[in-house]
């Protein structure tokens, strides 16, 4: 066979398709059909077009690119591997092993290049808007007419998978109707999925479906086509007042002889056999695998010179900005530090009236929001009800990117990633409310918060049968046992709104992980602090509210609003003489993370007699009331009627807890 001449550009294409297919092959798992396809998308943008230092990651005015479609994570690996980021190629080899920084999907915090952790489909597209809301919020603060500091381009790579997901349409709705520019998605159309071609299930007509979102809309014949590619993406970097999607047709497994435009290409290595005659295809003539000539290596040497010049401009940019702004830029240094300073603490009020812990919540946002200028949120068209909107600042919109209200609309799926986005992006705080039933809704996004240790604030309201006439479809009755179930997310049901204003505290100084504030609808007592224990021991997750004289009887322990009926039923317990301890428990998470000595104190192992009290299943409990104690708590839907009515119909009554704790103490005798 006569050797093939390519240009380098279409050799250093070659050589990320070939790095990924070996790295699939030899774990002996994977999705090598995208690879394949899109290469040239990520050289495109890798070696000529994006913004970015691949010795410092982290430099806050790149350009972002996200691999929405993560299936393709050798893609991303392969180009990081050559641009010069620390990745080596022992890492490709080590591709979805043990311990390896290329693990099956991307994650972020673990592969150096990684923005977001995507995988499951359409999170990266709407995680990708979140950035967006962040770059245009933070310049509206920073940027000046000849200061940039927030001034680069959010690329990504979306597949049909992705444009499928219900949350690509709630947040592309949201970024064309806010007119977030400088995004630029590339579609992946290459027509198949795992089942086979996409006209199984799927004749969207994306170009109009994006247009009316109000996009703009460019075509990509032959993603192969590098010079066409390059045309198509620079007229969407020109025309960057809207949101962009580049509608690129690709082949899947693009070379390989029996498994291109397959469905066979996506999801599984092509054997050792399809590989080589892959690589023949392409005119790749090098036997060894993981090779990469020389001529490439050269080739993408300069990226790094490039990204490093990049950087020390804007380094010295900021060095100006410093000068004539210094205040503005003091802030700047603290936020992207994550010190976000004390002040606000001095501002948290105290509470001595009932009320719900809804409305507490939004006493303490406005109260603290003058203090901690990149607070930032908002409802998935609730904030009225979720009492989330900062009343003395504008919302956020197309034409007002400095409003700190966020109107997300009715998309809680593309809210949870958005905030996600944001999280990522630096120098934010981010929070968004919705009811807590409707946590089910962006749990898949909560879920990757957790798993990437963001710092964003959930406010659930309405969090139980005191929801009352709407009934059981909006009644929350295991929402909260689901989400206490997802490792590293911080659950907070405040019992009372001196509790809900120390959850802000706690939610605010919290790193490494979502905190979940779950909220009443009804109003609750405020406990009076000054005969029981201080609502600051709300940081230790479970306390004690109310001691008996002596060894307790009975612990009676409840979160939320429970903890004021538990309260009352232990002052006629104890009238009859039955010494009780109540223990308001408002986290199990943050309980568990004090000492054994702590938690000990609180719950006794010599003292089993214990009884628990929550307006949601019983799952969980059990581990804190032991094997001889018992759970008031929901075993079935609720009911369409007044709150207080249903409370009594469910049992969450004086009396009930009356009987149930005598029954139980009556057990140990």
């Amino acid at each position: 066979m006569t050797e093939q001449k390519f240009s380098i550009e279409q050799l250093a294409i070659n050589t990320i398709r070939t790095l990924a297919i070996d790295a699939v092959q030899k774990a002996n798992s994977g999705h090598p059909g995208m690879p394949l396809g899109c290469a040239p998308i990520v050289y495109l943008l890798y070696y000529k077009l994006m913004k970015h230092n691949p010795s410092n990651p982290n430099w806050i005015n790149r350009d972002r690119f996200i691999l929405s479609a993560g299936h393709g994570s050798m893609l991303l690996y392969s180009v990081l591997h050559l641009s010069g980021y620390d990745l080596s190629l022992d890492e490709l080899k080590n591709f979805r092993q043990w311990n390896s920084k290329t693990p099956g999907h991307p994650e972020y915090g673990h592969t150096p290049g990684v923005e977001t952790t995507t995988g499951p489909l359409g999170q990266g597209f709407a995680t990708a808007i979140g950035m967006a809301v962040a770059r245009d919020y933070l310049a509206s603060i920073f940027n000046k007419d000849e200061f940039k500091l927030f001034d680069h381009y959010i690329y990504g790579i979306c597949s049909d998978g992705d444009l499928m997901e219900g949350i690509s349409h709630e947040a592309a709705s949201f970024a064309g109707h806010h007119k977030l520019g400088k995004i630029i998605f590339f579609y992946d159309d290459n027509r198949i999925t795992i089942e086979g071609k996409t006209d199984l299930t799927y004749s969207d007509d994306v170009q109009k479906r994006f247009e009316a979102y109000g996009w703009n809309v460019y075509r990509v014949e032959d993603v192969n086509n590098l010079s066409e590619l390059e045309n198509a993406t620079n007229l969407a970097r020109q025309n960057s007042d809207k949101p962009c999607l580049i509608i690129t047709r690709t082949h899947i497994g693009y070379g390989s002889p029996n498994k291109q435009d397959t469905a066979a290409a996506h999801g599984a290595p092509l054997g050792v056999e399809e590989v080589k005659l892959t690589k023949k295809n392409l005119g790749w003539h090098y036997d060894e695998e993981f090779f990469i000539p020389e001529e490439v290596k050269n080739h993408f040497a300069g990226v790094k010179d490039c990204g490093k010049e990049a950087e020390e401009l804007w380094n010295r940019q900021f060095e100006e900005f410093k000068k004539k702004y210094s205040s503005e830029a003091e802030l700047f240094e603290r936020i992207f530090n994550g010190n976000y300073g004390n002040e606000w603490e001095n501002h948290l009020p105290e509470f001595s009236e009932a009320m719900a812990t809804r409305a507490a919540s939004g006493k303490v946002l406005n109260a603290i929001a003058p203090y901690l200028p990149t607070l930032i949120g908002g409802s998935a068209d609730l904030a009225e009800s979720n009492n989330t909107h900062l009343k003395d600042y504008k919302s956020f919109s197309s034409d007002n990117k400095s409003g700190r209200n966020l109107h997300f609309g009715v998309r809680e799926h593309a809210m949870g990633a958005m905030l996600n986005g944001m999280a990522l992006y630096g120098g934010l705080i981010p929070y968004g409310g919705t009811f807590l039933i409707f946590s089910d809704y962006l749990r898949p996004a909560l879920r990757l918060s957790a798993l990437m240790k963001l710092r964003t604030i959930f406010v659930f309201t309405h969090d139980s049968i005191g929801l009352g006439e709407d009934g059981p479809t909006h009644q929350p009755i295991e929402q909260l046992a689901a989400l206490r179930a997802i490792p590293n997310v911080i659950v907070v049901r405040p019992a009372d709104p001196n509790e809900t204003t120390e959850a802000w505290r706690f939610a605010i100084k919290h790193k490494g992980g979502p905190v979940l504030l779950v909220l009443t609808r009804q109003k609750v007592e405020c406990f009076d602090r000054n005969s029981l224990a201080s609502a600051s021991e709300l940081s230790k997750g479970a306390y004690i509210l109310k001691d008996s004289s002596s060894e307790p009887d009975i612990i009676l322990m409840a979160s939320g609003s429970e903890v004021g009926l538990i309260m009352k039923a232990s002052e006629k317990l104890e009238a009859e003489g039955i010494k009780t301890r109540v223990v308001s428990f408002p986290s199990w998470e943050m309980f568990e993370m004090q000492s054994e000595d702590y938690k000990r104190k609180v719950l006794p192992s010599e003292i089993k007699t214990r009884l628990a009290v929550e307006a949601g299943v019983k799952q969980g409990w059990e581990k804190y009331v032991g094997e001889k104690g018992d759970v008031i708590c929901m075993n079935s839907f609720g009911a369409s009627a007044p709150d207080k009515v249903l409370f009594e119909k469910f049992g969450f009554t004086v009396e009930n807890v009356i009987n149930k704790a005598k029954e139980i103490i009556n057990k140990k005798s």
